[in-house]
């Protein structure tokens, strides 16, 4: 049971009998203990600068207030180093896909890794299966959490749009994916929505950011809104349009947008100020 749909009991009128208030102490007993408020946690801002490397040698000195690096890959001295230099700081983690490079791999069953996801050594996992898969992602959230980390980017958090190899329906992964946010929530760290834009509407008052590829490419940047209008940032790159293409819509939009290289290492261009 969803705890915001156990708390509609109490109903106008009289007051609750002593058997009535003994059930309700009994249901209370049985529910998830209460996730943070929120009042903490870092909520980035529509327009925010950022860097995203998930490749090559770390470089701290990018002037943005924020960054996206590999949660394996860096340790918390990184982290601090860039709290330091006045950065915020979102780990990267695949929560939707196994990858058989990571420290980890040898704990994901067989039965839950499905087909490639198109990157080498990586496989889209069966996120139906929360009795395998929530432990594994809860102690790699909580070693972002351990190392410093401000925030968790969550990707491949659209299999049931995918060839996976699963039969996965919107509402198995509308379950999974509000699942890593409780997760990332309990560790007092903000989270990201990665791409999925057609479970926006029912996603964003769970995450607090987003994250998406090539928007501008494919025309559905504007279905991102939600996320703007919720006070929220939306972390956009773009690989393939020059920044001419795409700069004038995502001011417009209130995204926070770059071009990169497929690779993700340090090279970026930001969109110029003014006008293009």
């Amino acid at each position: 049971m969803h705890a915001r749909g156990a708390a509609r009991v109490r109903r106008a009128g009289r007051p609750p009998t002593a058997a009535v208030l003994m059930l309700l102490v009994l249901l209370t007993g049985c529910t998830s203990a209460p996730e943070p408020s929120g009042k903490g946690r870092w909520r980035p801002e529509p327009g925010i600068g950022w860097q995203w490397q998930l490749s090559g040698r770390l470089d701290p000195t990018v002037d943005v207030p924020v960054y996206d690096i590999d949660g394996f890959e860096h340790k918390a001295s990184a982290v601090a180093d860039l709290h330091r230099r006045g950065r915020k700081v979102i780990c990267y983690l695949s929560t939707g896909a196994w990858e058989e490079f990571r420290p980890d791999a040898g704990k994901f069953p067989a039965s839950v890794r499905g087909k490639s996801n198109g990157w080498e050594g990586e496989y889209w996992l069966d996120i139906r299966r929360t009795d395998v898969l929530e432990p594994l992602m809860e102690r790699r959230i909580e070693m972002c959490a351990d190392k410093g980390f401000d925030a968790v980017e969550p990707d491949n958090m659209d299999g049931y749009r995918n060839r996976t190899g699963f039969p996965l329906t919107a509402a198995d992964q509308l379950r999974y994916n509000r699942l890593i946010a409780r997760i990332a929530h309990r560790h007092g760290l903000a989270v990201g929505l990665k791409n999925d834009l057609g479970q926006i509407p029912e996603l964003e008052p769970d995450f607090d950011f987003a994250v998406n590829e090539q928007c501008a490419q494919y025309g559905e940047c504007e279905k991102l809104t939600p996320f703007v209008k919720a006070g929220k940032a939306v972390f956009h790159v773009e690989y393939e349009l020059p920044v001419a293409r795409f700069c004038a819509g995502s001011r417009r939009l209130g995204l926070s947008s770059l071009l990169k290289k497929y690779e993700l290492g340090v090279w970026r261009q930001e969109c110029p100020k003014g006008r293009t």
